[in-house]
């Protein structure tokens, strides 16, 4: 990776609108017909997020070329919310026309915003993933894991460790002198051999080896390279169609274009609820997955009504005592990382006896409103790891919890 640029940033260039729309209606005609469309993502898409660049006029590689000190502060990547771009790849991917995602950053707002886990190559990792260096186990969380030793940018160890093995656990981001993640290269650098079209947006193509991906479908014979930067790439000669404009200006007319909204963006979280009961004794787990079962670790706390245990750290584990009939409502008040400044949230656990059972909860909220939407799923099989269970047992007020 190149972790350098000159003092003086490239010439940014911007296309007329009338020329943009022209663009915007040809590529999406492309789309539209294309067989394995896939997108190829970097730093440009995340600016209006309030991210900055790297090799942009403001770019973190320009000041540090130039001396300077960033003026006004970046957003923090936890709390920004995707943009355009994201969203519209997002819907893009819903309704089956992109068929996959190859990205660059590692600001997590892809995963963030709905782009599934089996359609994209995070090739430079993710702040928000982690895995176990033993058994490979991912895991999500909403929070920076930093270790307490000291440490170089390439001893990857977060400090925490895996719930299936208890392995040390490492972050995903590729510094500079790390090989890729092979898996991750494999899977874009094929799908980059199917596709018949690759849209480039917000990257400078300055980064080897994962710029090759994008001239793989540019030297295709049949494939179509169309690249979206403000800059001038050096693969630049290779493609069918080359945009000036900030990516979203692209996004949005192309969506319209196509006649498909933007979607806004949502937060969904995925909470399962797991009850044991045994001679009136009651375990209940709580926990957070990904779609894929990945752990996420998105709670600050959890409370179950009338107990006076606040549990603050994962598992969320409660240990109970008390007879309770088929149907009792179990109240469970969640404390969330608060990025967005999400409020509690109470769930409603309806309790059956007929044996042990898994609960899954969709969770969305909305930023904008700043309300939250639930939906029950019965019995599912998460296919998360169960996490280690902490008896809280001695600490736990003991009751009867009956219904009325």
């Amino acid at each position: 990776m190149a972790n350098f640029a000159p003092k003086v940033a490239p010439e940014e260039r911007t296309e007329s609108p009338d020329v943009l729309d022209k663009k915007a209606q040809t590529l999406a005609n492309q789309i539209k017909k294309s067989k394995h469309f896939i997108a190829f993502t970097g730093a440009g898409v995340s600016t209006s997020a309030g991210i900055p660049d790297f090799r942009g006029p403001e770019g973190a590689w320009t000041l540090r070329a130039q001396g300077r000190q960033r003026t006004g502060k970046a957003v923090n990547t936890l709390q920004a919310i995707p943009t355009p771009t994201h969203m519209a790849l997002v819907e893009l991917q819903n309704r089956g026309f992109l068929k996959y995602l190859v990205s660059q950053n590692c600001d997590g707002l892809h995963r963030k915003s709905g782009i599934l886990s089996n359609k994209i190559s995070e090739v430079h990792g993710n702040s928000n993933r982690e895995s176990c260096k033993d058994c490979g186990k991912e895991y999500i969380r909403d929070f920076r894991a930093v270790a307490t030793y000291e440490k170089t940018v390439h001893d990857h160890r977060t400090g925490r460790k895996c719930a299936l093995c208890g392995g040390v656990l490492l972050d995903s981001i590729v510094n500079f002198g790390d090989d890729l993640p092979i898996e991750a290269l494999a899977l874009a650098r094929e799908n980059a051999r199917k596709s018949d079209l690759c849209l480039v947006l917000g990257s400078s193509l300055m980064v080897q080896p994962s710029n090759g991906i994008p001239e793989i479908t540019g030297k295709k014979r049949g494939g179509k390279l169309a690249i979206c930067n403000l800059q001038d790439t050096p693969i630049d000669e290779l493609s069918d169609m080359r945009v000036y404009a900030k990516v979203d200006d692209l996004m949005v007319r192309v969506m319209d274009k196509l006649g498909f909204p933007v979607p806004p963006f949502i937060l969904h979280r995925r909470l399962v609820v797991e009850m044991e009961t045994k001679d009136e004794r009651h375990q209940m787990k709580v926990y957070g997955v990904d779609h894929d079962g990945t752990p996420a670790t998105f709670l600050q706390s959890v409370r179950l009504e009338y107990n006076r245990r606040l549990v603050r750290s994962e598992p969320f584990v409660i240990n109970f005592r008390g007879s309770l009939d088929s149907g009792t409502e179990l109240k469970l008040e969640l404390e969330f990382m608060g990025h967005y400044g999400e409020p509690n949230l109470e769930i409603v656990h309806e309790y059956q006896e007929e044996g042990d059972a898994k609960t899954m909860y969709l969770l969305a909220y909305d930023p904008l409103t700043g309300e939250w939407q639930t939906e029950k799923q019965r019995d599912v099989t998460s296919g998360a790891a169960t996490p280690d269970v902490i008896d809280l047992t001695e600490d736990t007020t003991i009751l009867s919890i009956s219904s009325d």
